[in-house]
């Protein structure tokens, strides 16, 4: 797997390199700021970006926004939000194409190395993985026109898992359900969402776990 790594704390920035080589991922650029992410994006075009939010100049969103436009210049390039922060004002855009291969973890409750590079092959993949209180605080901004106001209370949860990036099995574990039961609640949130069999059923995942954290 080739990494671009983008952090301005230098510890932190050489810290996830000496991880990820140990994990066999070929780091292929290592960046301080907003900018030079971009430029590493597009000269590499890598499996996956580990990116913080807070970046210089203005250590605000920088980092985020970048992000965002990395994916305007390579449209579905994955990308890792890894923060101290949750910040939402560029979500939205982050999302907004509906390719998936996007996450947002909390630097704080990463706690299992093997976690963390579950969700970036998960990412690197196409997939979505987002810290619970990330899928939160997105939830706060909740549109008045509800595309999930269909869903009953089991399946809003089950969708909410998904969006942690859990699989069947461990939804199930999770809910204390069987896996039938967790398949069953997922082929009627892609029949109340509109998501039909003509897509795989990864890529229905992707946008229903993106029409729950945009809705």
């Amino acid at each position: 797997m080739r990494v671009v790594v983008a952090d301005d704390a230098v510890l932190i920035r050489e810290g996830l390199i000496r991880l990820l080589e140990e994990f066999g991922c070929e780091v292929v650029a290592a960046v301080g700021d907003g900018d030079a992410l971009v430029r590493a994006v597009v000269e590499h075009r890598p499996d996956v970006s580990v990116v913080d939010v807070r970046m210089p100049p203005g250590f605000t969103d920088e980092g985020l926004r970048a992000a965002v436009e990395a994916r305007r210049r390579v449209p579905g390039a994955p990308v890792l939000i890894l923060s101290q922060y949750v910040e939402v004002s560029y979500a939205d855009d982050l999302l907004a194409d509906a390719r998936g291969a996007v996450g947002y973890l909390l630097k704080d409750r990463v706690v299992d190395v093997d976690d963390f590079m579950g969700g970036l092959r998960a990412v690197s993949s196409g997939g979505t993985v987002f810290d619970p209180q990330v899928v939160s605080q997105l939830m706060v901004r909740r549109r008045r026109d509800d595309p999930l106001a269909s869903l009953t209370p089991r399946e809003r949860e089950v969708l909410s898992l998904m969006a942690e990036g859990r699989s069947n099995p461990a939804i199930g574990r999770q809910l204390v359900i069987s896996e039938g039961a967790v398949e069953k609640h997922i082929r009627n949130i892609f029949a109340k969402l509109g998501l039909y069999a003509e897509d795989s059923d990864q890529h229905r995942r992707v946008l229903a776990v993106l029409a729950y954290l945009r809705s």
